[in-house]
């Protein structure tokens, strides 16, 4: 790939979702795209530049950024996360939001669902503790087309075989042919939305608990940094953000500390707490 293309299709990327992509990503761009030249029936990379140029804001470049911002999901990605979910997380909620049994949750950049989905089952078998509450899970991503496939609920066999305890597989899915097809009660749990993370996320209410993971190492400093931010504004004082392996708070933003004890857990900072925010887009 040339260099003046590659700084173009980076460029937009950016511009659209903040993603930051580096030279030695190179490799990233021609994988994921070559895909949508052959959708829009163009040659290759150099004929897609060249319809970006023709153009800026047509439909050749809102595919190449829904493709760049497309990351790798998996159930139950990483164990323990859904683990503090079931045995630490929901039970607290659940005494401390007792007088009002209601609970909101929102799967950030929620790729093809399986994060959302892994909630839901969790969700479903401790349906008897949570009778007569209303428990809503919000799913959101940047991809139309990845939602799309997350609201059809199908997967291959090598979908449900990364991170799926198969007793789930056997009660939560339906085999058709070389697909596996997820239940109508655990679609009917997830309410799934497009969503820019850089737009304002008044939009979506406030949540308890909010699952933004493998999503910020993507991001520059500042933009982390007016994410976080936002966040913030949308959980109360005991609501709880998930962030990735790979991530924290520290060094970025002021407006989360690490939940005690906890990894990868972060709980908004008290509100007579003095707010820094660090990185801030000026």
């Amino acid at each position: 790939m040339k260099s003046d293309e590659f700084e173009l299709l980076s460029r937009l990327v950016k511009e659209r979702s903040r993603l930051v992509l580096t030279k030695d990503k190179a490799y990233l761009l021609e994988s994921r795209l070559l895909p949508v030249a052959r959708k829009h029936g163009v040659k290759g990379l150099e004929e897609l530049v060249v319809a970006v140029r023709a153009k800026p804001d047509g439909p050749v470049a809102r595919d190449i950024v829904e493709a760049m911002t497309t990351n790798e999901s998996l159930f139950f990605r990483d164990v323990k996360p859904f683990d503090q979910f079931r045995n630490l997380v929901l039970p607290k909620l659940l005494l401390a939001r007792a007088a009002r049994r209601t609970i909101r949750i929102w799967s950030a950049a929620c790729s093809s669902g399986q994060e959302p989905y892994s909630l839901a089952m969790i969700l479903d078998e401790l349906q008897a503790k949570i009778a007569g509450w209303r428990i809503e899970i919000v799913a959101t991503d940047l991809s139309n087309e990845i939602l799309d496939r997350a609201r059809a609920g199908v997967y291959s066999q090598f979908e449900v075989q990364r991170g799926l305890p198969v007793q789930y597989l056997i009660k939560h899915f339906k085999q058709n042919g070389d697909k596996w097809h997820i239940s109508d009660k655990l679609k009917s749990m997830v309410t799934y939305r497009t969503f820019n993370l850089l737009d304002s996320m008044s939009v979506l209410g406030q949540f308890d608990i909010v699952f933004c993971r493998n999503v910020l190492i993507y991001f520059d400093q500042a933009t982390k940094g007016r994410v976080l931010a936002s966040m913030a504004q949308l959980l109360p004082a005991d609501g709880v953000l998930y962030l990735g392996g790979a991530e924290t708070v520290l060094g970025v933003s002021d407006r989360f500390e690490p939940l005690p004890g906890e990894r990868g857990i972060y709980r908004p900072v008290p509100p007579s707490a003095p707010l820094q925010l660090k990185g801030a887009v000026g």
